[in-house]
């Protein structure tokens, strides 16, 4: 049968909790979902004994019987280990515990091996905790790929309020890298008639505005300033299973991201990248650079290669290569990319090199 091509899928959770001692809910949402049998869960070795025992504890309460399966990276390899887990335990669903790799691993594996998954994320560095797109190590796209939109999301506001703040703070450069990633998808829509959103592009939207407008509170990691940020967080991921694709959440500053991941390994969160992204790539779009600079400044995000731990070559490697990860992606980088002499004008006038 052909693919219908005006027909639009959406996958959306089905349950969202957010607030204090939500890990112990995790086994009445299982069952109020109504899934039975065995629930795997997937966590680091740091945020196993964290969260993933309480998860477990709720899950067994609740008359399930539960398994676990460690992870330390997010690579293809680990996605295989973690299917054959789920295949092993006979899984009726996958417990993502723990931070972006531990959950995104869960995510493409469960996806893969047809059965659902359950966001628990431990920190909020970026939006992958609610989206449908997994990033994955060491595959032949250097960039997030289609896995699955998660059943429901957990969010303790205690837990995530415990983790280090430097992850809070990518979290909010992540997100205020969508008013770059949403003028990118107008351009695409503008020169190339791609599809366009306004309902998906204005959630994510109002979630960059929410978190610039609450810098001082998240900066105090109270609990409205952390509230803030995981709604904002989980909004976005939201507005991209309402697109369909993750159009409203990233473009060419996480191209750049991407590309300096190639360049210069990982020195640094991929929030934090996307943030420095979005300074340049706001500069190119004609956009108010400077306000996003200085939104990273005040909630102690990096804004420059140094804070990244990368150098100013690489800045200007990454910046002249991104266009090139997704050929298919239309931003403000263009089909043949920045020039070298000119990334290195925008990084030096940005102020992202010295």
């Amino acid at each position: 049968m052909e693919a219908d091509e005006s027909l639009h899928y959406m996958q959306l959770p089905r349950e969202v909790i957010v607030g204090k001692n939500v890990l112990g809910r995790t086994g009445e949402v299982c069952a109020r979902l109504g899934y039975s049998g065995m629930a795997l869960v997937v966590s680091g070795p740091i945020t196993y004994p964290l969260a993933g025992e309480p998860v477990a504890k709720s899950v067994v309460k609740a008359g399930l019987k539960v398994d676990h399966v460690i992870v330390r990276e997010s690579t293809e390899a680990v996605v295989d280990h973690v299917i054959g887990a789920i295949k092993r335990s006979k899984a009726s669903i996958a417990l993502g515990v723990g931070g972006g790799k531990d959950i995104d691993v869960a995510k493409l594996a469960s996806a893969k091996a047809s059965v659902p998954f359950m966001s628990i994320p431990t920190a909020a560095s970026h939006d992958g905790i609610a989206s449908p797109y997994a990033s994955i190590k060491g595959g032949s796209r250097p960039y997030s790929i289609r896995a699955q939109a998660p059943v429901a999301i957990l969010t303790d506001i205690d837990v995530i309020a415990g983790s280090p703040y430097n992850l809070l703070a990518a979290g909010c450069a992540d997100i205020v890298a969508k008013f770059t990633a949403v003028k990118d998808w107008q351009l695409a829509h503008k020169l190339k008639n791609e599809y366009y959103g306004d309902y998906a592009a204005d959630l994510a939207l109002m979630s960059a505005e929410l978190v610039t407008k609450n810098a001082k509170e998240i900066l105090k990691r109270n609990i409205e300033g952390v509230r803030t940020v995981v709604e904002a967080l989980i909004s976005c991921g939201v507005a991209m299973s309402i697109a369909g694709s993750s159009r409203p959440c990233s473009g060419s500053e996480h191209l750049f991201s991407h590309a300096l991941d190639l360049v210069a390994a990982e020195t640094s969160l991929h929030g934090e990248r996307t943030g420095v992204g979005a300074v340049l790539c706001a500069y190119l779009q004609g956009s108010n650079w400077e306000a996003i600079r200085s939104f990273l400044q005040e909630i102690g995000a990096p804004s420059t290669a140094k804070e990244l731990n990368v150098s100013p070559e690489q800045v200007v490697k990454a910046l002249t290569m991104a266009h090139s990860l997704r050929p298919e992606r239309y931003t403000i980088l263009g089909e043949t990319g920045v020039a070298e002499a000119a990334a290195e004008k925008v990084a030096r006038t940005t102020g992202v090199i010295g």
